[in-house]
């Protein structure tokens, strides 16, 4: 999976990796004011369907929506690209440069990589 989604799509992807499974109303209903037209959001979740990335069954009248793709896969590809388009591929140039932006120090490096190294052991 090599596709990356609109800030729109994502807020999409957002809701529906919460709630599991929901409608265009129900994913309406979670998003923040001011609301978009229900057209615009059912747009956005047909194109999320062409992209594979939610699929539907039937329900009533209408349709239920739920994710294809985990959020977690989501994540670490887009992290995947970040790294490569930006740091080269190197893991230890982007934790280098979010430490200088950040003013992250010691201790907060010390547990990322306590993270890091626990989520390897699983």
């Amino acid at each position: 999976m090599s596709k990356q989604l609109t800030k729109a799509e994502e807020q999409i992807m957002q809701v529906l990796w919460l709630l599991k499974e929901a409608s265009v109303k129900e994913v309406i209903a979670e998003l923040d004011e001011p609301k978009p037209a229900y057209n615009t959001v059912s747009t956005i979740i047909r194109i999320l369907e062409t992209k594979e990335f939610v699929g539907h069954k039937a329900k009533g009248r209408g349709y239920v929506y739920h994710p294809l793709i985990e959020k977690r896969e989501y994540s670490n590809q887009s992290l995947h690209k970040l790294m490569d388009g930006y740091f080269g591929g190197s893991f230890k140039s982007m934790v280098s440069f979010f430490m200088k932006e950040n003013k992250m120090d010691v201790n907060e490096l010390e547990n990322i990589l306590k993270e890091v190294n626990k989520n390897k052991k699983s």
